[in-house]
């Protein structure tokens, strides 16, 4: 039997839209880095690969949190993690606005509000819509998600405002207030777990046919020992390397060549809003065509990107700054929902949360790569060059793991193991 949400859909859309909102708050703070990391740099004259390590730090905490949030979400259900997740993102916030040397921020930020955000974040909202929507995975993620792209849109600039007229202590102070003010009570008042158990829907792909039975479900420890996992392991780690490293750098990168700081902030909101676009259609059409020819186009609009914002540098006045935030941003937009849609095609089944947990952690270990990996090479380098390189080489191979991972062919778990 499907969730209650299969045959009465409503119920669950309003849902989706709470957490909708709740990933715009969230993960807004996550994307505003890029604005703050110039704050701090200027501030305190911090090698710049310190502001970033802050931010991968962040990153690795994030990830090393969503294996105990998967593991949460399955024995306490999803929405007690969010309340718990909020409460510390706020705790976070209010500390890393009292920043006076580098490690502060490290634990504030990259500690405390990092935690808070994988507990609250990604992993028990996937659960939560995927237990709606069992059967339109991509559909559904990817409209949630689009939420993500909401808060670049609008808490980047936000933030870029807020530094500019109090100064960035009082930006932080001022997002912890905003954010924890909604997520909680939506949480406790507009959202609501999964009417029924996931394992009911374990081994429903995409066509409709479900897969033959075994008797067993995907563990942990039946996954870690496929090559499908580790296939899409990579896709997870080198997508996130070249998005974030573009996304965290971006706005120091124009300024760098000459663009204002509000401009290239600007720039970050085209990138949400465009973000919001390439979710929703990446979603419905992995749902139709696939998850690897979905991702595979996503990623074309990464490769495109990286050479508009190579072309960007030498001309920060013109269209093409604007034009890079709309490629990357189409791009950007296919992983949040097309990755755990590919994860619930090849590992469905009651533990489902901790299988996600462990790939998304690997994400975030991409993504710490690629913000501090982008800082140092300019450290070393006084430039952005080689770091460009990275993320070409690195938009390249993931859509190749997606087709290595074969979301198309799910199949069941071995039960000789």
């Amino acid at each position: 039997m499907a969730p209650e949400s299969s045959g009465s859909p409503q119920g669950g859309w309003s849902i989706i839209g709470a957490i909708f909102i709740n990933l715009a708050m969230l993960y807004g703070v996550w994307y505003s880095y890029s604005v703050f990391l110039v704050a701090l740099l200027r501030e305190f004259g911090w090698d710049r690969s310190v502001v970033a390590g802050g931010f991968s730090v962040f990153l690795l905490i994030h990830g090393s949190v969503s294996p105990m949030a998967g593991w949460l979400a399955e024995r306490l259900r999803p929405r007690r993690p969010l309340l718990a997740g909020a409460a510390l993102l706020g705790i976070g916030l209010l500390l890393t606005a009292e920043t006076t040397e580098w490690w502060h921020l490290y634990v504030a930020f990259g500690g405390i509000t990092a935690m808070g955000v994988g507990i609250a974040g990604w992993v028990p909202s996937v659960v939560i819509v995927r237990g709606w929507f069992p059967d339109r995975v991509g559909t559904a993620v990817g409209i949630a998600s689009a939420g993500i792209g909401v808060g670049i849109s609008g808490l980047v600039p936000l933030a870029q405002f807020l530094i500019e007229w109090c100064g960035w202590r009082w930006a932080f102070r001022i997002l912890a207030v905003l954010i924890v003010g909604w997520v909680v009570p939506a949480t406790v008042w507009l959202i609501r777990d999964p009417p029924t158990p996931q394992a009911d829907s374990s081994a429903m792909p995409r066509d409709g046919q479900p897969l033959p039975q075994t008797g067993v479900s995907w563990t942990l420890a039946h996954a870690v020992r496929d090559r499908h996992y580790w296939a899409l392991a990579g896709v997870f780690f080198t997508g996130n390397v070249v998005t974030q490293m573009l996304l965290v750098h971006q706005v120091a990168y124009l300024v760098d060549h000459g663009m204002p700081v509000l401009a290239a902030a600007a720039v970050g909101s085209v990138v949400g809003v465009a973000s919001i676009v390439g979710k929703m259609t990446w979603g419905v059409l992995s749902d139709r065509t696939g998850r690897e020819v979905a991702y595979s186009l996503a990623f074309g609009c990464v490769v495109a990107s990286i050479g508009v914002l190579a072309l960007a540098g030498a001309h920060p006045t013109s269209a093409l700054p604007y034009l890079y935030g709309v490629l990357i941003g189409l791009g950007y937009g296919g992983t949040s929902p097309l990755t755990p849609a590919a994860a619930s095609d090849l590992f469905s089944g009651p533990n489902f949360a901790t299988i996600f947990g462990t790939l998304y952690a690997l994400l975030c270990l991409g993504a710490a790569v690629g913000s501090w990996g982008a800082g140092k090479i300019f450290d070393l380098t006084g430039g952005y060059a080689a770091a460009l390189w990275v993320a070409f080489a690195s938009a390249l191979l993931a859509p190749m793991f997606m087709w290595l991972a074969a979301p198309r062919h799910p199949h069941p778990p071995p039960d000789n193991r």
